[in-house]
Order: structure tokens, then C-alpha cells, then sequence
């Protein structure tokens, strides 16, 4: 059984790594599809990458509900060291929760499990954290939108490998909608509600 005082750290300088985390993730939100390095370093449990660590110590607090997909929940450890550190309450139902940590993104649920905010506030939509391979390398995603000059292409590993086609709802949902984070090691892509798809390929 781990104790409290047996979990990963958090940051080690608090302050000053939450401004360069929270910088790094505005700056993905702001360019979609480009990767951005979360250079603050941090203790993470088993199965949660350095970014995905990052993130929860920046933007997760006692007001964000947090859903963990079943690979996540069944690690103790993780749920203590989310608890310890951020405060954030843990929810079964994902229909409620602020963000989701998606450990197994292959068996991501359907989208419609989660919220798509309302119209009058569409900023309490889920934001889905989704831990994948590679944000480097694998096939290549044409996308396009708002920050977007033009369009960029995503090369990356991603799963599930219909991910681009399930968040096309957002299209029609709009201003409501779902979005998405990926993380892989260290590195983040940023998907908001208003990035589609262009084209895709090898």
C-alpha cells in the first residue's frame, strides 16, 4: 500500500512550473496541431507520461471534476497522486467531469458519454486528455481552423485510429463541442472543438 508520503513529488518549483506548463498549453490550444514541449519536470505515478502530469498539476483543482478511464483507475496510485495534488474530484460518471484522463486511448468511449458544455456555457465541455505514442511520427493529419494558417499537418500516432472522424460531431455541435489533448512523453498537440480534419495519409 502506498502512503502520501511515498507518492511522486509534484513540481518542483510550483510557481514557476505551472506559468511555463500553462503557457505551453495555451500556445498548443492556440496552434492547433503544432507540438509543443511541457519542459517542467515532475514525479509522476506509473502510467501517466510527463505531459499528462504536467498538466493535471496546472489545470486540475478542487472545482474540476476528473473522470480516469478504466487502465488509469485501476492504478491506486494514480488516483492518490491526483487526490494529494490537485485536489481534483474524481467522478464514475463521465458525463460530468471537467477533464478525462484517457490512459488507453484505443478504447476511448464514445463521445457522447462525456459533456458537450450547452450553448449558454459551452466552456463546461469535457476536455479529453489522451495519452498516445507519437506526436512525431505515424500517419499524416491535414488539418484546418481558427490559428491555423492555411492548414498543418499532424504527424503522429494516434488512436483510436478513427479519433479525427469521431470528433467531426463537432462540426455540427459548435459553439458546444469536445476538446482534446494529446500528450506523448513530454510533448502536447492541442485539438480544439474548431480544428477538422482536411486530409489523411500515410
Amino acid at each position: 500500500m502506498t502512503t502520501f508520503a511515498e507518492l511522486p513529488s509534484g513540481f518542483a518549483d510550483k510557481v514557476l512550473s505551472a506559468q511555463t506548463t500553462f503557457r505551453s498549453v495555451m500556445d498548443a490550444m492556440a496552434r492547433p496541431g503544432s507540438v509543443h514541449c511541457i519542459a517542467s519536470a515532475s514525479g509522476t505515478p506509473p502510467g501517466v507520461m510527463r505531459g499528462t502530469a504536467a498538466i493535471a498539476l496546472t489545470l486540475f483543482d478542487h472545482d474540476t471534476p476528473l473522470w480516469l478511464d478504466p487502465r488509469m483507475a485501476q492504478a491506486p496510485e494514480v488516483e492518490k497522486w491526483l487526490k494529494f495534488h490537485t485536489s481534483a474530484p474524481i467522478v464514475s460518471d463521465s458525463s460530468i467531469c471537467s477533464f478525462a484522463l484517457i490512459g488507453n486511448a484505443a478504447e476511448l468511449p464514445a463521445l457522447d458519454q462525456f459533456s458537450f458544455g450547452s450553448n449558454e456555457y459551452p466552456d463546461r465541455s469535457t476536455t479529453l486528455i489522451l495519452q498516445v505514442e507519437s506526436l512525431r511520427e505515424g500517419l499524416a493529419f491535414e488539418l484546418s481552423g481558427p490559428g491555423i494558417d492555411g492548414t498543418t499537418v499532424l504527424q503522429a500516432t494516434i488512436e483510436p485510429l478513427d479519433l479525427f472522424a469521431r470528433l467531426a460531431i463537432n462540426a455540427t455541435l459548435f459553439p458546444r463541442g469536445i476538446d482534446v489533448v494529446l500528450v506523448a512523453d513530454d510533448a502536447v498537440v492541442a485539438i480544439p472543438r474548431t480544428t477538422r480534419l482536411v486530409a489523411e495519409g500515410d
